[in-house]
């Protein structure tokens, strides 16, 4: 019925709630106004609804969300919430306002989608839920393609359908620089004149990306910005030669080749170079979180990319943000305390990916998963795809992209070690908005399910880790959502999709 899979979710044996045009939502406490306009935006989208807000008690028929602290499920207050449904009203339950969102979200989900004429009506249920992980991410690689705000913003509106809370912009590679640094203006000035397949670039000003960060926090996400360092830095070094050891600037790069760029590292001028970066984005970035890559670094001398990391990492902490990168920063320790990583290597770790992971955990930090083989929404559907790459091991199905558990990747991981899951979305072979949504819907609700829903029962057995089948029934029904709105998205196999809402 809903994705991701509430806590608890309990059919009640009584009349519908029936939604009539008069209704009004009811707000009480700190944040229910905001919320209750997002929920009075996506109703009057939704279902044609034009309710109104009122700060007084409902009456019969209303929505009411009321946010207090002794409203969200005991050890759940920053995100959890209750949902009601009964004859007489709906009625969302929590401690923050971000908790009274979500319910919003199972709400929308629970409304019909032909909804448009009267009755509009809703089972009775009872809902208690709350997330798993803190952190339930996505991540968009705006570098190798751009994509304008307005893209962004409609990739946040979908994706917080899911209760995904986080959103990592990939803002810099060797194809492209997309953040605007007034005190180095020539890494968007050239560095993001262009991007894969000689795509035409672009970039976002930092008022733009304030705005980006507004509209996200509204909607309970926080903006994740990736400066990636030493590695992936071409449009760097193509933008200041005096950032090369030769002093040479190399030309700028559109292809997919990774590895290849590296920053020159014990070197004052980059050193200037990365805690000025590092300044202006932290002090646009209300978030906790600035993510420094630190990835296939192949070109950087290991000796200099242990000392590189240390100071880069250092540098980020000193301007008041949790460093967070690549699990190959692992290899250095002598990374700042709570600085979290990011597992992409696969179900199966190889090499030395799973001790470069537990690394972060002994130097008092976290780590958030996504295993490229499943969690990665750029890898293909199928073979032969127009979209996508197939290096993880791929096709992904869906099915794959559901059955794994992060508590059982990197062995001595435990739970109270996870940070959260991230799906990212790469852009090497991403052009268009529907390209984005295509590859990311409906994957990423396998990740946001296993991101938020409870964990599964304490067995190995692959095939008893979740209900596939019962998840995909869901994601026929969440489809049915996403038409209405516009949503593109794989019709993949294993699910039995219905007749198309809207032609």
């Amino acid at each position: 019925m809903v994705i991701p899979r509430p806590a608890t979710l309990e059919s009640v044996d009584s009349a519908p709630f029936t939604l009539a045009p008069d209704a009004r939502i009811s707000v009480a406490g700190p944040g229910a106004s905001a919320v209750a306009e997002l929920l009075r935006a996506e109703l009057a989208s939704d279902c044609s609804r034009t309710l109104t807000v009122v700060h007084e008690p409902p009456a019969f028929g209303d929505i009411a969300i009321v946010i207090a602290d002794d409203e969200a499920p005991t050890g759940h207050e920053a995100e959890g919430y209750t949902l009601e449904v009964a004859a007489e009203g709906v009625r969302i339950g929590a401690a923050t306002a971000a908790g009274a969102f979500w319910g919003v979200q199972t709400l929308r989900q629970l409304v019909p989608v032909e909804c448009s004429s009267d009755p509009l009506t809703i089972g009775a249920v009872r809902v208690v839920d709350h997330p798993r992980y803190g952190y339930r991410g996505a991540m968009l690689d705006v570098a190798r393609h751009f994509f304008a705000p307005d893209a962004v913003k409609r990739f946040i509106d979908a994706i917080v359908l899911l209760k995904v809370n986080h959103l990592h912009l990939h803002l810099t590679d060797d194809q492209g620089w997309r953040i605007h640094i007034e005190s180095w203006p020539n890494l968007t000035a050239h560095g993001g004149s262009t991007g894969s397949d000689g795509s035409a670039g672009g970039f976002y000003t930092q008022d733009e990306f304030r705005d980006l960060v507004a509209y996200a926090a509204e909607r309970h996400v926080t903006i994740v910005p990736e400066l990636d360092m030493p590695g992936h830095t071409n449009a760097a070094l193509a933008s200041y030669p005096e950032l090369n050891a030769d002093g040479v600037a190399p030309a700028l790069y559109t292809g997919a080749k990774v590895g290849f760029s590296t920053l020159l590292t014990g070197d004052e001028t980059t050193a200037r170079f990365v805690d000025d970066v590092v300044r202006e984005v932290a002090a646009i970035t209300p978030g906790p979180y600035l993510h420094i890559g630190g990835d296939e670094c192949q070109s950087t001398d290991p000796a200099d990319f242990l000392r590189f990391i240390a100071d880069a990492s250092a540098t980020v902490a000193r301007h008041g943000k949790i460093p967070a990168g690549w699990h190959e920063m692992g290899k250095s320790d002598q990374l700042p305390e709570g600085t979290v990583g990011q597992y992409w290597d696969f179900l199966t770790p190889r090499g030395t990916a799973a001790d470069e992971t537990l690394s972060f955990v002994r130097q008092g930090g976290s780590v958030i998963l996504s295993p490229a083989d499943v969690a990665y929404l750029d890898i293909v559907y199928e073979d032969g795809d127009r979209l996508g790459q197939d290096w993880a091991d791929g096709p992904t199905s869906l099915r794959q992209s559901y059955e794994w558990d992060p508590a059982r990747i990197v062995p001595g991981l435990t739970e109270a070690h996870i940070l959260g899951v991230e799906a990212p979305l790469w852009t090497e072979t991403i052009e268009t908005v529907a390209d984005i949504e295509e590859m990311v819907f409906p994957r990423l609700a396998a990740v946001a399910e296993i991101a938020w829903s409870p964990a599964p029962a304490d067995t190995d057995a692959v095939e008893t880790v979740r209900d596939f089948d019962d998840f995909a029934e869901r994601v026929a029904g969440l489809a049915e959502h996403w038409e209405a709105a516009g949503t593109n998205f794989r019709r993949v196999p294993g699910v039995r999709w219905r007749e198309r809402v809207r032609s």
